[in-house]
């Protein structure tokens, strides 16, 4: 069940984000980092369905464990994932993740999925936004959604340093504000998506303004952000491909940014206005769902959430879970 934790509040913890920390770690870009990278990372078990990848400024990288509900960690340059934060410690299944330096804490999304099969050490209870020691793993606090409902999915930081978290069976954006004990609806709208998981991965772009994704919707939205820090207006952005299954999105830098669609793509996306040129990076991935830049590698993490959600598959086994280093240009 649920710890008391979830609903504890984080203090002065919260209110040392910054915009510029906030910025360079959720944009998933971290470019002065060159490291002698491999070509991919192993990630073991065979029912760990990765679901989120973060990364710290040495190159560290924290994965997401939706089917087994842990943190794994891998050392900068490393070629396997280490558990970290092991199934059972206050969480049921864990989607996005995210480190944050300045306060030292790693966040994570913990989601209850059992009513589709997944049953993890955590076992069930409302949504929440975890906060874990980045260099212990020990837990710091939590938060959980509001009315206890919802699926807590992706995470980004806003300039104020306030967290913003995507609902994605609830077309709302959360947001904590620094120091608050419990979330508020930032943004809700039937536009995102009223059926089904839609809002997904979100990231503020150069622009100031917020920027989403909706996973069986397939859309791109930006969400404007009044100089109050408030929600205006949403605008559909027009993408020159068609999405298939947007999923894990960051900034590289101005309005360019890396996303993931489920269907097996790696992208480029690039915003001018209200259209997006899609450039394909990367092809043929195994259900990929998170990447994060680490100098001029993207780690494409593959999630073979098709394994484990797709009745076709049902009493098929995963391949080998990693994720898989595409070389960018600088």
């Amino acid at each position: 069940m649920e710890s008391k934790n979830c609903r504890d509040g984080f203090g002065d913890r919260t209110g040392r984000f910054n915009w510029m920390v906030g910025a360079a770690l959720i944009s998933l870009s971290l470019p002065q980092m060159t490291l002698a990278a491999p070509s991919e990372i192993a990630i073991p078990g065979d029912h760990v369905y990765p679901e989120s990848i973060t990364a710290t400024s040495d190159g560290t990288l924290y994965i997401s464990s939706l089917g087994d509900g842990m943190i794994f960690r891998v050392a900068p340059g490393g070629a396997k994932a280490e558990p970290f934060v092991p199934a059972g410690a206050n969480l049921m299944s864990v989607i996005g993740v995210l480190a944050d330096e300045r306060s030292g804490t790693l966040w994570a999304c913990s989601s209850d999925l059992t009513a589709a099969g997944v049953k993890t050490a955590g076992g069930s209870g409302p949504p929440a936004l975890k906060a874990f020691d980045l260099k212990s793993g020990s837990l710091k606090g939590g938060i959980a959604f509001p009315g206890g409902t919802g699926f807590c999915n992706d995470i980004v930081i806003g300039q104020d340093g306030s967290a913003y978290v995507t609902d994605t069976v609830n077309p709302r954006i959360l947001r904590l504000k620094p120091g608050a004990r419990e979330f508020d609806v930032w943004i809700e709208s039937p536009v995102f998506g009223t059926k089904g998981f839609n809002l997904d991965g979100i990231a503020f772009g150069g622009d100031g303004h917020l920027y989403v994704n909706t996973y069986e919707g397939a859309k791109l939205f930006r969400v404007a952000v009044k100089p109050d820090g408030s929600a205006g207006a949403i605008t559909e952005i027009k993408t020159s491909a068609p999405l298939d299954h947007p999923d894990g999105l960051g900034l590289i830098k101005g309005n360019t940014f890396l996303m993931i669609e489920g269907g097996g793509r790696l992208d480029r996306v690039t915003i001018e206005g209200d259209t997006a040129r899609i450039e394909v990076l990367k092809d043929g991935l195994k259900t990929p769902v998170a990447v994060i830049q680490v100098g001029n590698i993207a780690w494409a993490l593959e999630g073979q959430l098709d394994v484990l959600f797709d009745p076709a598959k049902k009493g098929t086994s995963p391949a080998p879970f990693r994720a898989i280093a595409v070389p960018l240009m600088q």
